[in-house]
């Protein structure tokens, strides 16, 4: 009996009386103890679920976070897709511009177009340095050498060659063109040069000016008015260098023009119809000079001067 334990349990009812041996009591502690130990492997379960719930919560942010992040790389990237087709479409639109305006330009050069072929930038810059070159070459010889008219909007009262000298009476060879302007015209230097002599005078010629341009060309201007400008000045085309009038051996008021190679009197007509336009005519109308010669030594330098540009402006970029 001393082994077994009673548990009185009273109510109204009376006292009832529990009486538990060794062996239940030890079955009650193993029970007891698996209970405790099933509570504690729970409460573990249960808590390791909730932490990893948590972090798989927080998981789900990042992705959401990087999901979002990606969403908007792709909105930008696509907007940058779109972007870089419409500037390439805009730059083969710019390409054959270039290619149709240098077409053009070809053609008013007088070159062999090559526009209805593929246009890629190789080729694009070659026949831009083609044409630069051919551009360049006529604007020096159009700056350089007399072109175009001293004055604007002028009659030609007398032209080049034999006449009746309107005073004299007497045949003579009229070495250059006669302007009809009035007392007072502006009369400008019809390219680059040097101022070679200036020369008042109411003889002859009368007030008498001379331009030395490039390449043994020259100019010369005849029964002046005034003088603007003065032995050794340096002037461009289309300077203003003197004023029409009526000095020296003259029947009115006009302009003696002439144009000079190394010397040798030139008809001037020719001069002054010389034009971008009509380029190349002037080597047909005008003889005795070594055209040939002189346009290959011309774009020897233009391609020269190109090249030395080419390559400053490569350098500069190099060091931005």
């Amino acid at each position: 009996m001393k082994d077994n334990v009673t548990v009185s349990v009273s109510s109204i009812h009376g006292t009832k009386h529990f009486s538990f041996g060794k062996k239940t009591r030890h079955t009650f502690k193993v029970a007891s103890g698996i209970i405790l130990l099933s509570i504690l492997l729970a409460a573990g379960i249960i808590y390791y679920l909730l932490n990893d719930a948590e972090f798989s919560k927080l998981k789900l942010r990042e992705l959401e976070d990087k999901s979002t992040s990606l969403s908007r790389e792709i909105t930008s990237l696509t907007a940058l897709k779109v972007s870089l087709e419409q500037d390439l479409s805009e730059r083969e639109e710019r390409m054959q511009l270039v290619s149709d305006r240098l077409g053009d330009l070809e053609n008013l050069l007088g070159m062999e177009s090559n526009s209805g072929e593929e246009n890629n930038r190789d080729e694009l810059e070659s026949r831009l340095d083609t044409a630069t070159i051919n551009s360049s070459i006529r604007v020096a010889m159009l700056t350089q050498i007399p072109s175009g008219p001293p004055v604007k909007n002028a009659r030609t009262s007398s032209g080049y060659g034999k006449r009746i000298h309107p005073v004299t009476g007497i045949m003579k060879y009229h070495r250059g063109q006669d302007f009809a302007v009035n007392t007072g015209t502006p009369i400008y230097a019809p390219a680059d040069g040097a101022i070679e002599a200036v020369r008042p005078s109411n003889k002859g010629s009368g007030n008498f000016l001379r331009i030395l341009h490039s390449y043994g060309f020259s100019s010369s201007y005849s029964h002046l008015s005034k003088f603007v400008v003065s032995k050794g000045d340096f002037v461009k085309k289309g300077d203003l260098i003197a004023y029409s009038g009526n000095s020296g051996l003259t029947s009115g008021p006009h302009l003696h023009y002439e144009v000079r190679f190394v010397g040798r009197p030139l008809d001037p007509k020719s001069f002054l119809d010389w034009d971008m336009d009509n380029f190349d005519a002037i080597f047909k109308n005008v003889r005795g000079i070594g055209w040939e010669s002189l346009v290959g030594k011309i774009e020897l330098r233009v391609s020269h001067q190109l090249q030395l540009s080419s390559q400053k402006a490569a350098q500069l970029t190099g060091t931005l």
